[in-house]
């Protein structure tokens, strides 16, 4: 009997009940494949891998990350609240002792949600790997969390929940945002002045095949890694990049995956997008669940592979270098680059256009960043949706400063109500959300 060399959690959660459309590429089909492969392969007769069944999260889960507008009923299902329960389940296993590692593949994906939720966008209502992150900083008290995003779109919606946050390190590798949705994710996207340099974006030219996913990992990620010292590793591990993925242009493979995943070494991944339903997700997700479990890989091949046909050009190599020297250049002067961003700044404004293209309507944001030497800062946001209503959030950070915890309740407390629908506080220090409506 084979056996795992590292003991390895599994939780599926389909959604038979979600999907965007009966023909659209995200629906329940996207893991019923790869269950079957599960169980046609043997990977439960492994000793050391294991199924857990997901739990559901609680609204509090919810509201220690997002403001739901106007409140979590209005935009979650309750598939939403079962696929980041399934997240949360599998943390949970892994600090309880149960296993050393484990992956949640469920739907609905999360990468896209925003701190502001006020639908829909990329597939995504509610940030998976954020909910469970900040439920296990409040029940185990983890502290620095490293999120390595291999999706292949860039992962808008974790990097703006992230963007001020220092303890929290966001890697994102994604396709070029000048050729795919969202358009964000360029090496500049670096963090807010609390926490410049803990943002890390690498935009990969259109094509880039293993060569270039695994140079990326060997020279920016683990060396990251290693020097941020995280208490967990989390992938975001959307599967997109695959050859035959229909919505996106990258020539990744199942071995490739699986490689990246036995460099890698997440103690947790979370299933993001990926689209071939037949083609790749079976393949792909054997081998990453192989190669978090210690478990030989290489007969993992899918029928479409072809490694001569799918290498990347000389070119692409080239861009791939530059990138990952111009990341690792920001990564190092981070410091500097914090002073520089806080310099005779008390307040940091942020204005932005967000668009939810599942829901199909725009968010505008002007978000102010009180600029704190002690702590991550407090912020507002004041929203207005096409759907017609305003809102006003402030989050105070979990490790907030005395002085920043008074700036987030003055302006809760301040604020004009005749200006929005709602006002929101996410008091962190306190586990604590104040709504105040009309």
């Amino acid at each position: 009997m084979l056996k795992a060399k590292t003991s390895t959690g599994l939780v599926f959660f389909p959604a038979y009940d979600w999907a965007i459309s009966a023909t659209h590429p995200e629906r329940e089909e996207r893991l019923l494949y790869t269950q079957d492969q599960i169980f046609e392969e043997g990977l439960f007769d492994i000793e050391g891998i294991r199924e857990f069944k997901a739990e559901v999260i609680d609204i509090k889960d919810v509201q220690r990350v997002h403001f739901c507008v106007p409140e979590p009923e209005k935009v979650m299902t309750e598939s939403h609240y079962i696929s980041a329960g399934g997240a949360k389940t599998i943390a949970k296993a892994k600090m309880d002792g149960l296993v050393k590692t484990g992956f949640a593949l469920v739907r609905p994906p999360g990468h896209h949600a925003m701190r502001v939720v006020h639908g829909g966008r990329g597939f995504c209502n509610i940030n998976n790997e954020a909910i469970m992150i900040e439920y296990l900083r409040h029940a185990y008290g983890i502290d620095r969390v490293a999120i390595i995003d291999t999706d292949c779109h860039h992962g808008d919606g974790t990097q703006d929940i992230y963007w001020h946050d220092p303890d929290t390190l966001f890697i994102s590798m994604h396709q070029d945002g000048r050729t795919l949705f969202p358009g964000t994710g360029f090496s500049n996207e670096t963090g807010g002045p609390t926490a410049a340099g803990t943002t890390l974006n690498i935009p990969l030219p259109p094509y880039t095949s293993e060569e270039g996913f695994l140079t990326v990992i060997n020279k920016v990620v683990l060396p990251v890694l290693q020097e941020f010292k995280p208490d967990l590793i989390i992938n975001s591990a959307g599967q997109d990049n695959h050859f035959t993925d229909p919505l996106t242009s990258m020539n990744f493979s199942a071995q490739g995956y699986a490689d990246l995943t036995a460099l890698l070494k997440p103690d947790i991944a979370v299933l993001e997008g990926g689209y071939s339903i037949e083609s790749a997700l079976p393949y792909v997700n054997v081998g990453i669940i192989l190669a978090m479990a210690g478990v030989d890989y290489s007969h993992v091949v899918e029928p479409e592979y072809s490694a001569s046909q799918l290498r990347q050009g000389k070119s692409i190599t080239a861009t791939i270098e530059k990138t990952c020297n111009e990341v690792l250049a920001i990564w190092k002067d981070r410091e500097n680059i914090r002073v520089r961003m806080q310099e005779n700044v008390l307040y940091d404004e942020r204005r932005r256009s967000v668009f939810y293209d599942t829901d199909g309507f725009f968010e505008s944001q002007h978000e102010t960043l009180h600029v704190c030497m002690e702590c991550a800062g407090t912020y507002k946001i004041d929203s207005r949706a096409d759907t017609g209503l305003r809102v006003l959030t402030v989050h105070i950070p979990r490790k907030a400063c005395s002085n920043c915890i008074q700036e987030g309740h003055r302006w809760f407390e301040q604020a004009d109500m005749t200006n929005y629908d709602m006002i929101m506080l996410q008091d962190r220090p306190e586990d604590q959300y104040l709504t105040k409506k009309k």
